[in-house]
């Protein structure tokens, strides 16, 4: 069985749920670095939007009940590798020690424009 979740914080750009729970894992969906009072792609580097993202999926987070220290595993994707320092100065922000596992792709192209989308998966202890 499993259970969806969503946050007014966050946003969609398609017909997909903000995060699935299937028994203890919660399945993050990727979020770009949509501002959510806006609804417009928040400008800046790869670093600014890094953190948007984070924002969304921590609100995402957080309407399941769990919190940053849940995640397990994060998948980011970049539109040009030479991005790689900003989003990774964003991401140990972000995050504390030990930091979740983590892949990063390099990918042609992202909605809206995006430099960044980001999604993972937490675990409820």
């Amino acid at each position: 069985m499993r259970s969806a979740f969503t946050s007014e914080s966050a946003s969609t750009v398609g017909p997909y749920s903000h995060a699935v729970e299937t028994g203890d894992l919660l399945y993050c969906s990727g979020q770009t670095p949509v501002d959510p009072s806006t609804g417009r792609l928040v400008l800046g580097d790869a670093g600014v939007q890094t953190r948007q993202c984070f924002a969304n999926l921590f609100s995402v987070l957080a309407a399941a009940g769990l919190g940053a220290d849940d995640v397990i595993k994060v998948n980011v994707y970049l539109t040009h590798m030479h991005d790689f320092e900003a989003m990774n100065v964003a991401y140990a922000e972000a995050f504390t020690e030990p930091y979740p596992a983590r892949t990063t792709v390099g990918v042609a192209a992202l909605p809206l424009g995006a430099k960044v989308e980001i999604e993972l998966i937490a675990q409820r202890c």
